[in-house]
């Protein structure tokens, strides 16, 4: 069949076959820069924190004693990026016995029935030299809806650093309308953030000016 086919048509097809291997070639033995080099992260809870703080008649503030996160590259550019948090709600301390079974219970964290708060995010954008704000979806007692956490990160471009942040939510939003005896409570809640992190593999991601 091969004879039958005019020359320049050969010589195309002859072109195309050798652009492919080498294409195939290159692909094997050198992958695609942005798959290779992408930063790989480590969070250490042991020296990190999550802590909670409600304007109330009687101090309520708080920290989490057990959870997770994990901070996520898919390349090195910043829209790849995914932060993900996972609280047990049960490990609440306020350093009250009382408020910490208040919070618990139904009417507030509802921890036997859901018992992880989580923050997932959707985008991430940088506002300042280290500064970003981190879109995600918030869920805690079952209901899930859009927040923002804002954080500076000391290690900007570094190899070890610190994501310090805050996100703020109202908590009838998400169905703790109770309250505590003899205790007045804001709605606003803030959530403060202080994770300790470690770029373990990769290249650092790639940020503006």
């Amino acid at each position: 069949m091969k004879e039958f086919l005019p020359a320049a048509h050969r010589a195309r097809s002859t072109r195309l076959v050798r652009i492919a291997s080498w294409c195939l070639f290159l692909c094997a033995v050198r992958p695609p820069q942005a798959w290779s080099q992408a930063p790989v992260y480590e969070i250490t809870p042991v020296e990190s924190s999550i802590k909670f703080d409600v304007e109330s008649s009687v101090a309520i503030k708080g920290t989490f004693e057990k959870w997770d996160a994990s901070l996520t590259f898919q390349t090195r550019e910043l829209s790849t990026c995914l932060l993900e948090i996972r609280i047990q709600a049960d490990s609440v301390d306020t350093g009250s016995g009382m408020k910490n079974g208040k919070l618990k219970g139904k009417d507030f964290f509802n921890s036997k029935e859901d018992p992880y708060i989580t923050f997932r995010s959707t985008k991430v954008r940088q506002t300042g030299p280290t500064s970003f704000e981190v879109d995600g979806d918030f869920t805690i007692r079952g209901v899930t809806k859009k927040e923002t956490l804002k954080v500076e990160d000391s290690g900007k471009g570094t190899s070890a650093g610190t994501i310090i942040g805050t996100m703020a939510f109202d908590r009838k939003e998400y169905g703790m309308n109770s309250g505590i005896p003899f205790i007045k409570i804001a709605n606003r809640v803030q959530v403060n953030v202080n994770l300790k992190w470690k770029r373990i593999a990769g290249l650092p991601p790639v940020f503006e000016q």
